[in-house]
């Protein structure tokens, strides 16, 4: 077994200064950014003064400060250009503008409350507000409906025009603009975009003749990143397992390709120079394949030292190139300073190349095979080094990521190769393309399975603090573990406190006893800020209302309820925090229909529905006052909407609400009153006409917003009321005066945001049963 090498690490300080130096200017000003260029080179000149005796160090510290000084002035400059440019001064006041831009990348679909939106960067060329016209540069975010931009490809350039505001973004975005109609393509994109947007079509067309729909979705991702037709709940099981790093372009996939590559240039016997000649040629395709995006040439880098490290077997050339890399893609890119996938890569790479080299010779050591060895110090090194990061960046930790990645690494590189044949074959003759899909069946069939069943653990995804709190907490957990295991002294108690976790948290945390509820008729899930609610309708099955914001809340809801039929999924209106999570319904299960009110509007948002339906092969019906709808055993009385649809399209978002099926439903634990977010002037148009409003349960309209009146909640006279609710909302809900109005009329108030999904069933007292994953009220 060769002895460790001497890492060459003098470059990682000019790379350190480049980073904090932009990070500091785009996060805290321009004046920041000088005051620290002053502070630099102050300490050049301390350094200078202090007559070292060791010059190589005090040469490499002052190198560190000049390319900090340099790239703190740079970046005030920058700064400063954005907070002077005339499109941000418009935006200030909120003015609208018509725009002349080129696409920097793809578009890509964002849950609106109206459904069919997305997000598109663009880079500015010319800018007209009022009767002035600039000839201008800068990066602005556009959100536009997804008619016209869905299918742009980057390069392409557009007009359009739109409303400006300022951006909240902690980068050198100029402004966000949010699109008015569809644009106007003034300019083709170039002709490598173009075949790069041919050649994804072709891949993903083949991959969706040959494939499932799951598999197909996933294929691209993994090897080009195109996660345009990937499924949500697929996107939210990798998430929740650890795996979503697969299905972004990472330096993962640059390795792979160019390390098959190199195989196949050394198996003919080709010379250095011509070797690296073709991974260059490979390398520039796959750039362009992936979209040559900020994020793809960090991939490209990053991936380019990987390959370095563990195919040339040269880690002290290895670190020196990551330091060039993070030096030159920050004067190339200096947003990435403050961006959470280039922090992710730099610190995995660096894990990589440092770390897990390490940990595997001393598993080695010990006995393990080298492969086994090698593959859990990667997996291990990767997910210990960015879990900090990850936690600052989304405020949860996956618990099973570290097992999920092990157990898929066997065909992650013979999926990612066969990926890229198939994307080849395809570009040739989609059938033959279709003939190589078929031969990642049964590995995508196997990442899908791990992922699923990873994601669906009890526990798998935990929720932390974000921000820096999360990264200190995560950090210091991180640090004080490795030490524990390195410490001898330190392991008993490591162990011990693994065992106390073991013993304590999973019964407690993962198991959940007592759930699902013995005799549930009807379960508020807990989806964050929107309503998912679950009728029993006999035999394991359900009828589902509403869907809420986010598809795998409810998927894992439904999970947890071991349901598999869905008689009826009814959206009681087409607001995107009811009917967003609808795929995390249809996938996976049988479900007999989707049910609509009588209001298609907005229009967006129903023709998502309508898709994501037709999709999955489900008809979609509609009900209105007066219908009776019958699912399983569960009957729906339609008591509403009462108020007349409003005509204008461009009433719609304000109308919704109102347009809620309000519905009743008898079970045996009392009548239930489904309300959707029916607001006042729906309520008063229901007790005008004197709909029978009566019940024994209540959903809260509206989240518990102030939009419920007290001779509403009185008319019903529910003596459980049902709230679902998102915790630390931004809104406000439930209002106190709503459930002060409950309090005065002896109402229990059940919350999701407080107790999670809650269960309601019928008492052994022949009273209601409200039963929470921690525990039960009867009243």
């Amino acid at each position: 077994m060769s002895r460790p090498r001497i890492v060459d690490l003098r470059l990682l300080p000019s790379a350190g200064s480049a980073w904090a130096a932009t990070a500091v200017g785009i996060g805290f000003g321009a004046r920041a950014a000088v005051w620290l260029a002053v502070l630099a080179l102050v300490a050049i000149a301390v350094v200078v003064g202090l007559r070292t005796r060791a010059p190589a160090m005090a040469g490499t510290l002052i190198a560190a400060l000049l390319i900090g000084a340099g790239f703190a002035v740079a970046t005030a400059t920058r700064v400063q250009a954005v907070h002077t440019h005339p499109l941000a001064a418009v935006a200030e006041r909120g003015g609208d503008v018509t725009l002349i831009a080129a696409v920097s990348d793809d578009p890509r679909a964002v849950r609106g409350r109206t459904g069919d939106t997305v997000m598109v960067r663009v880079t500015l060329r010319s800018m007209t507000a009022g009767r002035d016209a600039f000839d201008v540069g800068g990066a602005v975010l556009v959100f536009a409906p997804g008619e016209g931009w869905r299918d742009l490809l980057p390069g392409a350039r557009v007009q359009f025009r739109g409303r400006a505001d300022e951006t909240d973004r902690a980068d050198l975005t100029v402004a966000v603009v949010r699109a008015t109609g569809p644009p106007t393509v003034v300019g083709e994109p170039p002709w490598h975009q173009r075949a790069a947007g041919y050649v994804r079509d072709r891949f993903a067309e083949a991959a969706s003749r040959a494939l499932s729909d799951d598999a197909a979705g996933l294929l691209p991702g993994l090897v080009v990143g195109d996660t345009s037709n990937l499924p949500q709940p697929v996107a939210d099981d990798f998430t929740a397992a650890g795996l979503a790093h697969l299905t972004a372009v990472s330096g993962a996939n640059v390795s792979i390709l160019l390390g098959a590559v190199l195989l196949l240039t050394r198996a003919a016997a080709l010379g250095p120079g011509t070797s690296a000649t073709v991974a260059g040629v490979a390398l520039l395709g796959f750039v362009i394949l992936a979209r040559p995006s900020a994020s793809v040439l960090r991939a490209a880098a990053m991936g380019a030292v990987v390959l370095l490290a563990i195919v040339a077997g040269r880690r002290r050339q290895a670190m020196p190139a990551l330091g060039g890399a993070v030096v030159a893609l920050l004067a190339w890119f200096p947003e990435l300073a403050v961006n959470w996938g280039f922090a992710l890569s730099v610190a995995a790479t660096a894990a990589l190349v440092l770390i897990a080299p390490r940990w595997a010779r001393r598993w080695q050591l010990r006995g393990w095979p080298r492969p086994l060895a090698e593959a859990v110090a990667v997996a291990v090194a990767a997910h210990v080094v960015t879990l900090p990061i990850v936690a600052a960046m989304s405020g949860t930790v996956s618990t099973v990521a570290i097992a999920a990645n092990l157990l898929v690494a066997p065909v992650i590189a013979p999926v990612t190769v066969i990926g890229a044949v198939v994307a080849a074959a395809a570009t040739m003759w989609v059938p033959l393309g279709e003939v190589a899909a078929l031969t990642t069946g049964p590995p995508l069939w196997w990442l899908l399975r791990v992922a699923r069943e990873a994601a669906g653990l009890p526990g798998a995804l935990l929720t932390v603090p974000s921000g820096v709190v999360g990264f200190g907490i995560l950090a210091v957990a991180v640090a004080a573990t490795v030490a524990a295991v390195a410490l001898r002294r330190l392991r008993t108690a490591a162990l011990a406190v693994v065992v106390g976790l073991v013993v304590v948290w999973v019964p407690v945390r993962m198991l959940a006893p007592g759930w699902p509820a013995p005799g549930w008729v009807l379960v508020a899930c807990d989806v964050g800020q929107g309503d998912a609610l679950v009728l029993a309708a006999g035999g394991g099955s359900a009828v589902v209302v509403d869907a809420g914001p986010d598809t795998r809340a409810v998927d894992g809801c439904l999970d947890r309820l071991g349901v598999r039929t869905v008689h009826a999924v009814v959206l009681t209106h087409l607001h995107a925090d009811h009917v967003d999570g609808l795929a995390g319904v249809l996938h996976g299960r049988s479900v007999a229909q989707v049910v609509t009110g009588p209001m298609r509007l907005p229009s967006q948002a129903y023709e998502l529905v309508r898709k994501a339906a037709a999709g999955d092969g489900v008809p979609l019906t509609t009900v209105r006052a007066g219908q009776v709808l019958t699912a399983g055993s569960v009957t729906l009385r339609v008591l509403g909407p009462t108020l007349p649809a409003p005509r204008d399209p461009d009433d719609a978002d304000g109308a919704a609400n109102d347009q809620s099926l309000v519905m009743s439903v008898d079970t045996v634990a009392g009548r239930i009153l489904l309300t959707g977010d029916v607001e006042v002037p729906g309520q008063r148009d229901l007790l005008r006409d004197g709909v029978p409003l009566g019940a024994d349960i209540l959903k809260l309209p509206h989240h518990g917003s102030r939009t419920t009146t007290p001779e509403f909640l009185r008319a019903v006279g529910a003596r459980l009321v049902v709230v679902s609710v998102g915790a630390d909302n931004t809104f406000g809900h439930p209002n106190p005066d709503t459930l002060r109005t409950l309090q005065e009329m002896g109402a229990t108030v059940a919350r999701t945001d407080l107790g999670g999904d809650i269960a309601v069933g019928r008492s052994g007292g022949g009273g209601v049963a409200v039963t929470y994953r921690r525990g039960t009220i009867d009243r």
